[in-house]
């Protein structure tokens, strides 16, 4: 039954079972199909990109799906499977890619519903109590608590978040703050915002699948509520002895880098510290990832195995390589644990472990392969990391080094002499890397830096000198013997630190780069994928996509205006770059904002551009034969009419409630229709403005919310005419 069906689809196409071949009538297009019967067995490294692909899909959708379309794909998959199973040999490739694709987004749909949590619905201020788990630090340097088991006043359990987020402004504490820890303060709680501009950065989607449902602040001091219970947080208690033991022993910014690396603690280290290293491409060596866990595991099975081989009983009656392999993954398994498990570290975990189940089995550890059983892995059940950096660059690189290695160990082996082997391979490596990750580095931090390869040069190899000694120290500091190791992590951490701090100030350090459009980085990733997994000469196609991607950013257009989620701040893009209504206010989105533009100018420089003009309270604009007017102060609202008779455009950082409506022609932009529609761009049309706002579209980690696409319809058909 199975092959009759298979022989009837494949008449359908023209493609016989088994050779995969068609009448020469049809000799043009049954090239493709050839070169995918030739690379059957090559082609398992494009099963995540498929899954990648449908999770793209599904987070670009403009609706929240529903049963049915789940339906529809979930039969569509099962359909695939049938297909695969009984289905011509030719159709095979497209069927698993269609199927693929089809679990990317049924992965999503899953994933979204399963951890949906209650996000904050309204501005709140009050007492907060919360169990401590994390602890880090802000963009602007504050510590910041994390907490879960959440209870807010005259707040009921079904819509109290499952975790928040405060940064503390007050009073240092007393005694140090340990995960485990049940607190109290008095703090100002919101909703995590939507991006900052259309297409931008969405930090509430990101909030929504961490569990993530209210960010704040406070200037209260935080009361200890309760100790640690025995036997609650204790990995993450561990990590916080072990960040301060670090630190006791290697005092200052040295002691905090070195505990970041170790542990991922990285709530002591500074903010300067933290952008020289981005400034130098020095950033990666705190995520803990590839490297850092390839150090570590590295050493621990370079150890075992060769301290078997130095016992010869020993030696002979175990294999010491399986051995140093099954000690390795422990220390790998803890080390993931122990450093918070982000998207990162998990890659880097998946990836050690695949290897050494390699070198169980005696297979080749390292490979396609391995690299797309982990992103399959990683993929299927964190579908959301696809969008989120610490996934796209890790990815990135370690794709492009397995590519990458061979051939350029092959030709510097040709050339070089075997003492400069050493160093060439880093100087390959390094650059491989370096140029794999350096789009999606310029795409998330909207920078590149131009001395990053020389600061990596001068740091790598220290780096591993860091982990080497870190892990050795772990094992003497039980005898209270980690006094040398320490001191040799100390001065590795000095050396990165100083290299990072000479780099950044160099000048030309770093060139902006603006924000590309939504298609550039599918457009480059995709053409990249198959420049480096394709098996034969047509991988080369892959350039036409990444060459359109970078045509489109180089082209990128910037919002002619935009709007803050609050109504403080409006930026005018002009002939000096983006002026901003205010210096203060908004301070995110004006960040934001700057940075995607490839800005490097300050708030407060970019307030002094020409662009808005009048007193402070009532800042005037003029874009495309429109007059606006951005209002502030406590008057603003009595202030709108006044405006209005002025200006088509009158923004106001509060909701007009009882005020009566603005005269006809006057489209004021309050506090209402903001907290509706997120920021805001005013996109120049002929004729009239077009206004995009941020929640244009009602997905899950917006509540389903509708109300957004109203407002788009209604200023679609409201469009304001140009006043002759």
């Amino acid at each position: 039954m199975g092959n009759h069906l298979g022989a009837k689809i494949g008449e359908v196409l023209g493609i016989h079972r088994g050779h995969g071949k068609v009448g020469d009538d049809k000799v043009a297009w049954v090239r493709p199909l050839e070169a995918l019967a030739a690379a059957r067995g090559l082609l398992f490294p494009f099963v995540p990109v498929c899954i990648g692909c449908g999770i793209g899909l599904w987070f670009a959708l403009p609706f929240e799906p529903g049963i049915p379309l789940y339906g529809a794909v979930a039969t569509g998959l099962a359909l695939a499977v049938v297909l695969w199973r009984f289905g011509p040999e030719g159709m095979q490739p497209f069927v698993v890619a269609f199927g693929c694709m089809a679990a990317g987004v049924l992965a999503c749909g899953a994933r979204a519903h399963l951890i949906e949590a209650p996000m904050l619905e309204f501005r709140y201020y009050g007492p907060v109590q919360g169990r401590i788990i994390d602890i880090d630090r802000s963009q602007s340097d504050a510590l910041r608590l994390t907490l879960d088991q959440v209870v807010l006043s005259d707040v009921s359990p079904d819509r109290t978040p499952v975790t928040v987020r405060v940064s503390l402004h007050g009073p240092p504490p007393v005694l140090p703050y340990e995960p485990g820890q049940v607190v109290m303060v008095s703090a100002r709680l919101a909703a995590p915002e939507s991006a900052a501009e259309p297409d931008g950065f969405d930090f509430r989607r990101m909030a929504y699948f961490n569990q993530l449902g209210a960010v704040g602040y406070t200037a209260s001091p935080v009361v200890l509520w309760a100790a640690a219970a025995p036997g609650t947080a204790v990995i993450n208690r561990l990590r916080s002895r072990l960040s301060a033991a670090i630190e006791a022993a290697v005092p200052g910014d040295a002691g905090a880098f070195a505990s970041g690396v170790m542990t991922g603690d990285r709530s002591n280290i500074s903010a300067a510290v933290v952008t020289d290293l981005r400034i130098s491409s020095l950033a990666h060596l705190l995520a803990i990832s590839g490297m850092n866990m390839a150090f570590l595991t590295g050493f621990v099975f370079a150890v075992m195995r060769y301290g078997a081989a130095l016992i010869p009983p020993l030696a002979l009656r175990i294999n010491a390589k399986k051995l140093a392999a099954v000690v390795a993954f422990g220390v790998a398994l803890f080390y993931l644990l122990l450093s918070g498990a982000n998207v990162a570290t998990t890659r880097a975990f998946l990836m050690v472990s695949v290897m050494l189940g390699a070198v169980l089995l005696d297979r080749r550890a390292l490979s396609f392969r391995s690299v797309a059983l982990a992103a399959i892995l990683l993929l299927l059940v964190q579908p959301e990391s696809l969008t989120e950096p610490g996934f796209q660059l890790s990815f990135a690189a370690t794709v492009a080094l397995i590519a990458g290695f061979g051939p350029s160990q092959r030709w510097m082996k040709s050339r070089l002499p075997g003492w400069l082997l050493p160093f060439g391979m880093l100087v390959a490596t390094s650059l491989i890397a370096g140029v794999a990750t350096a789009p999606f580095s310029a795409a998330t931090f909207n920078r590149f830096t131009d001395y990053g390869l020389f600061a990596n040069l001068l740091t790598v190899p220290v780096m591993s000198l860091l982990m080497g000694a870190g892990s050795v120290a772990a094992l003497l500091a039980p005898f209270g013997l980690a006094g040398p190791a320490l001191w040799v992590m100390a001065q590795a951490s000095r050396w990165i630190l100083f290299v990072a701090h000479w780099v950044a100030r160099l000048d030309g350090a770093i060139t902006p780069i603006p924000s590309p459009g939504p298609w550039v980085m599918p457009l480059m990733a995709l053409g990249a994928l198959w420049l480096a997994l394709w098996p034969g000469r047509a991988r080369f196609g892959g350039v036409a996509p990444m060459m359109v991607a970078l045509v489109l950013w180089v082209n990128v257009e910037r919002p002619a205006l935009l709007i803050s989620s609050d109504g403080v701040l409006a930026g005018l893009l002009g002939p000096e770059g983006r002026a901003l209504s205010s210096p203060k206010g908004a301070g995110f989105s004006a960040q934001s904002w700057l940075a995607d533009d490839g800005d490097l100018a300050l708030p407060a420089e970019a307030a002094l551009r020409a662009g808005f003009t009048g007193p402070k309270i009532a800042r005037a604009f003029e874009l495309n034969g429109f007059r606006g007017v951005v209002l502030s102060g406590k008057d603003a609202l009595a202030a709108v009419d006044p405006a209005c008779a002025g200006a088509q455009i009158v923004v106001v950082p509060a909701a007009l409630g009882a005020v009566p409506h603005p005269p006809e022609g006057c489209l004021v932009i309050d506090r209402a229709l903001l907290d509706a529609s997120g920021a805001l761009e005013l996109r120049p049309e002929p004729g009239g403005l077009r206004l995009i706002p941020v929640r244009g579209v009602a997905r899950i980690w917006l509540g389903h919310r509708n109300v957004a696409q109203s407002i788009v319809l209604q200023v679609d058909t409201n469009r304001l005419a140009a006043d002759q």
